[in-house]
């Protein structure tokens, strides 16, 4: 994305970066004159009256200098100096040849003139300012606003906000005819409904008289929503792009600092420079960073800062008519942590949801990042889309880069297929550990309860079909696992539910069958049912005891449960009931099947991984009809609902791959 230091700081304020330098050379100055002042004195020492009336006495003295009537500076001939060297009993002390050799020093003026009268003396008179002291008192002070202005530019951050003068500047970058956005809608692949909803953006800002001729403006502020790394920047810099105008760039985060007051300025100088380059674009990315619901957890002084900024940023939206040319666009993954009145129209009108792409989506995306890759003929871009569901663009771009590192590692003059089936591996189940001693009774426990998930799915006619099993180590803990290609839909029925914890229980329940006794290495495949079944009961209304409710709040600071403590154990007690069941229903299916378990099983220990023809081959064809369901049109004009599966409704990598990781912690 953008860098912190871009070109249009040095034009705002050429001299932006050298203003604090200044400050540096007084203090470095302040230094070498106090050093000089002192180097002048080092070999000048006080005497007494005594000592002096010594050296005058035997005609050492060759010129004497009252300063400011109350110190007598005294120089001594050649002779004298060398009297002195002798006399001195402090071997460290070097009498000074340019002198003044020694001084007195007399409380008043009144003390020095009766002394001068006494002895007779002739000496000039000189007023000098007392640099020494001085210099003594204003090298400290120096040295103490050097430090704060150091601080307070480290605070501020570099370029933009630098200075401290400049902390309530905008640290927004900004793309212009001079740092042109690049990035283009065939940079974006896999969003095809989002960049259709763009488009309208782009058109305004091209030709906005198209649209105001019939009365119609176009929207303040577009809010893009989605997981993390499905294109929300990328969208909005293609926008930019497109219209070729200005395009101001920051993230949530840069609004707010320790300084009260500053957030707010910094929103108030980005509108203003924003209004100066109409017509633009304002993006701002993770604005949840800054627009979270004001009151929630709210303690007093705790967080007024971050408050004040959103108030501002209210104000300034509302500050601003769409005729202004200034269109806002911001991206976040959280839209349920966001004020209500940051999304109200007139504000953020519009909201357009960025989601996981499809099959026919990641097809695209593999195809962009495809081309920077020197590939072999038999690579099947529509296999990789397949076999990749639930990954977003980022997971594809790194799919791709793994790809390419392990056949240079490999010494390949092309990327082949089996290459990009390490990489999903490698990004979906960490690094592979061949160096991992495990022993030989782990390694069995292992390979049966994959085999237990691979037998379990095989019979289950809901389950999805199975890919690759492996008992080769990856990742921090990871001992195994299994993965399968689950379907691109956004609906589960109650049976489909069950079948997939019947799956996922398969591995513990084929430890219990073979070896009389279980082990931790079932703790994923736990966390996963636990958390199904709890959903099935509390949340989609799946039990007829609890009851067609759902008890899922969005309330991220609520802290209370919505139900009554009799429920709760009610909901315990049904939860507990699907989950005995799912496995005793998975324990006689194995125990039905246990000559086939063995079968996979001893494959696994002998091959380490197994794919899917290596599991006809050893126990036949699924006795299942299947249907390969991306082969299938998905019906345009059908509504999309969303998977009931995910926690929050958007759906997440996890739950799409359905990989059982065994990851062998208590």
């Amino acid at each position: 994305m953008a860098e912190n230091n871009h070109p249009t700081d040095r034009k705002r304020d050429p001299k932006n970066n050298n203003n604090i330098y200044w400050i540096y050379v007084l203090v470095l100055a302040f230094f070498i004159f106090g050093a000089l002042m002192w180097q002048n004195q080092a070999g000048s020492r006080e005497i007494s009256f005594p000592e002096f009336a010594d050296y005058n006495s035997k005609g050492f003295v060759k010129d004497l200098v009252i300063v400011n009537k109350t110190q007598m500076e005294i120089y001594l001939t050649e002779e004298g100096i060398e009297y002195a060297s002798k006399k001195s009993t402090d071997s460290n002390l070097k009498i000074s040849a340019n002198g003044p050799q020694f001084y007195l020093q007399t409380g008043s003026a009144e003390t020095m003139d009766r002394y001068v009268m006494e002895n007779k003396l002739s000496p000039k008179r000189v007023e000098k300012t007392e640099w020494g002291d001085v210099v003594q008192i204003l090298i400290p002070i120096a040295i103490l606003i050097a430090l704060w202005f150091f601080f307070m530019r480290r605070v501020g951050g570099g370029a933009a906000g630098g200075q401290i003068f400049n902390i309530g500047k905008s640290r927004a970058n900004l793309y212009d005819k001079e740092n042109k956005v690049k990035v283009t809608f065939n940079d974006v692949a896999g969003l095809e409904e989002a960049k259709e909803e763009v488009q309208e953006v782009v058109e305004f800002l091209k030709n906005p008289q198209k649209f105001k001729k019939l009365g119609g403006h176009i929207p303040k502020g577009v809010l893009l929503v989605g997981p993390p790394g499905t294109g929300k920047t990328l969208l909005a810099k293609a926008v930019a792009g497109e219209a070729k105008v200005p395009f101001f760039s920051l993230s949530g985060s840069d609004f707010v600092e320790m300084f009260v007051g500053v957030g707010a300025a910094r929103v108030r100088d980005l509108f203003k420079q924003a209004k100066e380059k109409a017509p633009c674009i304002i993006f701002i990315d993770e604005i949840d960073a800054v627009g979270r619901s004001r009151g929630r957890m709210n303690v007093t002084g705790g967080n007024d800062e971050r408050e004040n900024t959103l108030n501002q940023l209210l104000v300034e939206m509302d500050g601003f008519g769409s005729d202004t040319g200034v269109i806002l666009m911001a991206a976040t993954n959280r839209p349920d942590v966001l004020d209500p009145a940051l999304l109200r129209a007139g504000r953020f009108d519009r909201q357009i949801g960025v989601d996981l792409p499809d099959i026919k989506g990641r097809e695209a995306i593999f195809k962009v990042h495809l081309k920077q890759l020197t590939l072999s003929d038999a690579v099947d871009v529509k296999k990789l889309a397949a076999q990749t569901p639930g990954f977003v663009g980022a997971d594809i771009m790194n799919v791709c880069n793994e790809a390419a590192l392990i056949a240079a590692r490999k010494e390949k003059n092309a990327v082949e297929m089996d290459d990009f089936q390490d990489a999903i591996d490698r990004v979906i189940g960490g690094l592979e550990k061949k160096s991992k001693i495990i022993s030989p009774e782990e390694k069995r426990i292992v390979a049966y309860h994959e085999a237990g998930h691979a037998v379990s799915g095989w019979f289950l006619e809901n389950a999805h079909p199975l890919v690759k099993v492996s008992i080769v180590p990856r990742g921090l803990a990871a001992l195994g696992y299994a993965q399968y290609l689950p379907k691109e839909q956004y609906l589960r029925r109650y049976n489909e539910l069950i079948d997939d914890m019947c799956m996922t229980l398969g591995g513990r329940a084929a430890e219990e069958i073979i070896f009389d006794e279980v082990s931790t290495g079932a703790m994923s495949d736990l966390k996963h049912i636990t958390k199904v079944a709890y959903a099935m009961v509390t949340i989609y209304g799946m039990n007829s005891k609890v009851g067609q409710v759902s008890f899922q709040d969005g309330d991220e600071y609520n802290f209370t449960k919505p139900y009554s403590d009799a429920t709760a154990k009610t909901i315990d007690e049904e939860v507990k009931k699907i989950i005995d069941d799912a496995y005793e229903r998975t324990k006689k299916l194995l125990i039905e099947k246990r000559e086939e378990l063995e079968k996979i099983a001893q494959e696994l220990l002998k091959k380490e991984v197994i794919f899917k023809e290596d599991m006809v081959r050893l126990i036949g064809e699924r006795p299942f009809k299947e249907v390969n369901p991306y082969e299938i049109e998905p019906n345009k004009e059908e509504e999309k609902v969303v998977n009931p599966i995910s926690e929050n409704g958007s759906g997440n990598k996890e739950d799409s791959i359905n990989i059982e990781v065994e990851n062998g912690e208590v």
